[in-house]
């Protein structure tokens, strides 16, 4: 049993002051108003407990994409404890049949198991099947058409002269649909051809279908909500600017209660009042805050890694391709609730549903995102700048600062 008492408790309906949580097994056993003796518990007096976040839409971090290879996700997992992370998706940009293989059976082998590290999630693909004109880092040469994928034609042309790798669309959707439980969310543009008939076969086989890297206007992202789609990919980013006349994707977004938009909150990628707008319009149960983070995330200004197999640079707190195009975020989990509260104005409740616990309500993660009795203890203690001191998964303390 372990027993954290003195700290401030952020609860589903407010923050309890100077509170004793105890923790008995994988569970939290008791919140309770009353200061537990020093000798019996760990005193975090000036501290806040805040529940574990979940970040849906992480490539990498400290060096590492999940595209490097067959140990990438569980390195990234036993990485993101110390950034407040005690659950994430693997996140993929378009690559081929093999890689991506390759990362599914590692999640595959990692669902489940807690060893020193952050849960391993369904990943999240950023697929092949993404408009190429709002492609950003995502390598041109991997991208299919969603009608090839369903078996309605071969391979484009258009793809083929582009010197495309060899392989179809169908040879993608098979290795999602081979993966089962493996892949849990993925990103497409609902314009392209076939993609409502896609969207319709990845949700009949339980995957959560993400709009994004797309040019549709408010008519395609509706029917793509109508055929089934239910989140958004990095709202506002890779997609047309919202305007009065044309609301375009991001229209149908904001005013569909059926999706959970994900936002990029490092400050960089959306301005702090926008994000402050959008949560406003959509409510915190249906937004979801992401780091976007890739392999260079939580490195100093200059470092280089992986994107892919593409180089990326840190530079002006984002990550770029050499050739200046805006390839992700460098922001971990605890920055992005930093940003929440003191950028964005978000009370400390408020900023938790965003970073915890509408990812696991999205993701159907039960007792998980939450700080209530019977609820499992993934937790995470800051100290007053909100920087993270202890990281608890399944009642384990799993990073110590």
């Amino acid at each position: 049993m372990i027993v954290l008492s003195g700290a401030d408790l952020v609860l589903p309906g407010g923050v309890q002051s100077r509170a004793t949580l105890v923790i008995d097994g994988e569970r939290v056993a008791d919140v309770s108003s009353a200061t537990a003796s020093p000798a019996s518990s760990t005193p975090l007096d000036g501290h806040i407990i805040v529940p574990g976040f979940i970040d849906v839409h992480v490539h990498g971090v400290e060096g590492i994409d999940a595209l490097d290879g067959s140990d990438s996700t569980a390195a990234i997992a036993r990485r993101l404890p110390k950034f407040g992370v005690t659950a994430f998706c693997p996140t993929t940009v378009a690559c081929g049949p093999a890689r991506l293989r390759d990362v599914l059976e590692s999640v595959a082998r990692l669902r489940g198991a807690i060893d020193a590290a952050a849960r391993v999630l369904p990943a999240h693909l950023e697929s092949n099947f993404i408009n190429p004109d709002y492609r950003g880092a995502q390598p041109f040469e991997c991208l299919r058409t969603p009608l090839d994928a369903l078996g309605l034609r071969r391979r484009s042309g258009a793809a083929a002269k582009a010197g495309a790798e060899d392989f179809d669309a169908g040879d993608i959707l098979a290795e999602i649909d081979r993966a089962g439980g493996a892949v849990g969310i993925v990103t497409l543009a609902p314009e392209l051809d076939g993609a409502l008939d896609l969207i319709r076969h990845l949700v009949a086989k339980g995957r959560r279908v993400s709009l994004g890297h797309s040019g549709a206007d408010m008519e395609q992202g509706r029917a793509a909500i109508e055929a089934g789609a239910t989140q958004a990919t990095h709202l506002f980013n890779r997609m047309p600017p919202f305007g009065h006349r044309e609301p375009g994707l991001v229209g149908a977004i904001l005013s569909s209660e059926r999706v959970a938009a994900e936002v990029i909150c490092d400050g960089v990628h959306v301005h702090s009042e926008v994000v402050r707008m959008a949560v406003s319009t959509k409510g915190t149960a249906r937004m979801m805050a992401i780091t976007d983070g890739v392999a260079v995330a939580g490195m100093p200004e200059g470092s280089t890694a992986l994107l892919g197999g593409r180089q990326i640079r840190v530079n002006k707190s984002a990550a770029y391709l050499e050739d200046g195009t805006l390839a992700g975020s460098v922001a971990t989990m605890d920055r992005v609730f930093r940003f929440l509260v003191r950028d964005v104005g978000l009370s400390l409740v408020d900023a938790a549903h965003l970073c915890s616990t509408t990812p696991a309500a999205e993701l159907s993660l039960t007792d998980l995102g939450t700080i209530t009795k019977g609820a499992i203890a993934d937790l995470v203690v800051l100290d007053r700048d909100f920087h993270v001191k202890q990281t608890y998964v399944a009642g384990r303390l799993v990073y110590n600062r």
